[in-house]
């Protein structure tokens, strides 16, 4: 296959994807090495097409997302709480940033959109190898929260409040 229909078929195949899709999978797929579609993926956002690469896999950012900051605050144990709550409302959760007062704004990409990534970020987190950020906080942090749109944002803020994680700004 020639590689401008190969990174045609990369840009369908990702962009048809309801999940990232890491490099070794679209190797294996068009039977190339996982540095050929390295480099197809850097050709195509030289050409404007706006793929994101996650610690997952890449995703097409077609289709434009409602975005928004929320304030938050809770314990260790409550973080699956927050973020199921926050998915199962139609959110995803991009990242998190605490303000830490000597270091500044430290910020920290998640990418959580499951159940699942909630309860594996929590299961690490709880497996002492690293502490989550908000513990330099005293439990306070911000969370990039996308959805379809900014009703289900509204909901999502709904929710929070009503569950007590919610800081008002």
């Amino acid at each position: 296959m020639k590689a401008e229909k190969r990174r045609e078929e990369i840009l369908s195949f990702i962009g048809n994807a309801e999940s990232p899709v890491p490099a070794g999978v679209l190797a294996e797929k068009f039977n190339v090495s996982r540095q050929v579609i390295v480099q197809d993926v850097a050709i195509l956002r030289a050409n404007g097409y706006g793929i994101t690469a996650t610690n997952r896999g890449y995703v097409l950012n077609a289709k434009a997302r409602a975005s928004r900051v929320f304030k938050c605050r809770h314990t260790f144990e409550e973080i699956v709480d927050e973020g199921v709550l926050i998915i199962e409302a139609g959110g995803r959760i991009e990242d998190i940033t605490v303000n830490h007062r000597l270091y500044g704004k430290i910020t920290a990409r998640l990418d959580l959109y499951n159940r699942t990534h909630v309860e594996e970020l929590y299961r690490s987190l709880k497996s002492g190898a690293s502490k989550p950020l908000m513990s330099v906080t005293d439990g306070y942090h911000y969370h990039t929260v996308t959805a379809e749109s900014e009703e289900t944002l509204n909901r999502i803020e709904k929710k929070l409040r009503a569950a007590g994680f919610l800081i008002e700004i």
